[in-house]
């Protein structure tokens, strides 16, 4: 395999992997900062021992997180060093934001939270986890900006001089409309993979304890159990909510910015009015057009999500052909080398992972549904199906998220930065030309068999973990902070761990 193969290879690697830990930290911060706010208003110790027990999960994650994502940085500079030369200008501006505004503060009021428990007032040691929590999410907001603008370039010259692309406009950056429609959708699907993990652990601990018919265990399921069941899933409706408006709105815009890529995701060859959507289509893994069959598919669908309109000329859809021929006519159909240029996303990747991405989010709207009406009106289920459901479900928003990822990146090939269709011709790089003329292809392959095995080995530290505290379930506690004990002389004690 040739240098740009391996180093795409290593990159979709540690990027599918660390990407499988963010939307749980996005998304579980803010609902363990809520759980914390219901005890602190309440005074209701349930809400404390949900903080502590979910709270304990979410710095577990974190910490593989970040761990797993400051790789994605030094690959920039190594394996892909000519892609950080045309865009560094651009892309460090969000990177820096990210790691000055979000990361930090994220670090600091994280460590205050863990060991303040005992040592600072409630309402501050509150204002802690709220803290980490919005800087999460503000963290993903500059991320997204970042990639939103591999996506879409805006507020960027192309300086002829010297071959790079330079902002002109970081405001235009952070209110692309591309970013400002991942966004919402992104932070709604770490909601629902949080609302799901919530909903499906509690669900798994109420019917467990329901099951074993001992008093003390069913009254346990009922005070904490249930309250965390139905959070979850109230969490995991509105998500879904989100997650639908937000596709369907970011769906029209990638009509609009990057056309060749839906049309991947449908397997659309041919410009089509009233254009169905495809629920399966058939051929082989690596297809052409002329390899593929519909076999099932609802008229008009496709047509409505891109533009919507289900008929009339307002519904065309442009297929992958005719926009290899506008880009063509824009770009060239050979490379530097006189190697003709595919603009067609790779067709099977494209159009299953957009499907899963979908698909795979039926679980968590199961477990919602059955888990509100199996604890209606106060409550308690000890059905074994809907505990089978909880642990079934608990996966399959993290694999969703994967595969959108999977989607939106290998949808934008062969471009690692997308042009603009409005303009900005200039500003663009074929990924071919982002990889590293310096590292050899041994080196990379050295590197990528290296930081498989050591994130495969972390994978099992995080689930091992995960499952260890998971089936732990709540534990006992007792306030800790200094205004229930008021009057102790501590002041020369420091700062303790709270887990």
């Amino acid at each position: 395999m040739e240098t740009l193969d391996l180093a795409r290879w290593q990159f979709a690697i540690t990027t599918v992997y660390h990407f499988i830990l963010v939307p749980l930290t996005i998304g579980l911060a803010p609902l363990v900062a809520g759980m914390q706010t219901a005890w602190v208003v309440t005074k209701n110790e349930r809400w404390l021992r949900l903080t502590k027990f979910f709270g304990k999960l979410l710095l577990i994650n974190f910490a593989l997180g970040v761990a797993t994502g400051i790789v994605q940085e030094f690959q920039f500079g190594m394996a892909w060093s000519e892609y950080s030369r045309f865009v560094g200008d651009v892309f460090g501006a969000p990177l820096a934001m990210e790691a000055l505004a979000a990361f930090f503060v994220e670090s600091t009021f994280l460590g205050l939270w863990i060991f303040g428990w005992d040592r600072l007032s409630k309402k501050v040691h509150l204002a802690c986890i709220w803290l980490l929590a919005i800087a999460t999410n503000l963290s993903a907001f500059f991320i997204l900006a970042a990639n939103s603008w591999m996506q879409h370039p805006v507020g960027t010259v192309y300086n002829e001089a010297t071959g790079r692309a330079e902002m002109e406009s970081i405001g235009a950056i952070l209110s692309n409309s591309t970013l400002l429609a991942a966004f919402p959708h992104t932070i709604s699907a770490a909601f629902l993979v949080a609302g799901t993990f919530v909903c499906g652990i509690a669900t798994w601990w109420m019917v467990r304890l329901v099951r074993s018919k001992k008093p003390e265990l069913v009254a346990l399921a009922r005070d904490t159990y249930r309250p965390a069941v139905v959070l979850g899933a109230i969490v995991m409706l509105v998500a879904g909510v989100g997650v639908g408006l937000s596709g369907d709105a970011q769906g029209k815009l990638m009509y609009q910015q990057q056309p060749g890529k839906m049309s991947a995701a449908e397997g659309l060859c041919e410009t089509e009015e009233a254009a169905a959507f495809s629920i399966l289509t058939v051929g082989p893994w690596d297809p052409t057009c002329d390899d593929l069959t519909r076999v099932i598919s609802v008229p008009g669908l496709a047509s409505f999500l891109g533009t919507g309109h289900f008929s009339g000329p307002e519904s065309a859809l442009p297929g992958v052909n005719d926009v290899q021929r506008d880009m063509e006519a824009r770009f060239g159909s050979v490379d530097a080398a006189g190697n003709p240029i595919s603009y067609t996303p790779p067709l099977g990747i494209t159009y299953w992972a957009f499907r899963l991405m979908i698909g795979l989010a039926v679980f968590s709207a199961a477990l919602a549904l059955w888990a509100l009406w199996a604890t209606r009106k106060g409550r308690l289920s000890d059905n074994r199906w809907l505990s089978r459901l909880a642990i079934v479900a608990i996966p399959m928003p993290f694999l969703a998220c994967s595969f959108g990822w999977i989607f939106t990146e290998v949808g934008r090939q062969p471009w690692v930065v997308a042009p603009n269709p409005t303009g900005i011709d200039q500003v663009r790089l074929l990924t071919e030309q982002g990889v590293s003329t310096a590292v050899p292809a041994g080196v990379v392959l050295t590197s990528m068999v290296v930081f498989t095995l050591l994130y495969a080995a972390l994978g099992v530290v995080w689930y091992r973990l995960i499952h260890r505290y998971a089936i732990e379930g709540v534990p006992e506690v007792h306030d800790e902070s200094p205004e229930a004990r008021a009057g102790d002389d501590d002041a020369n004690r420091p700062l303790s761990f709270a887990y």
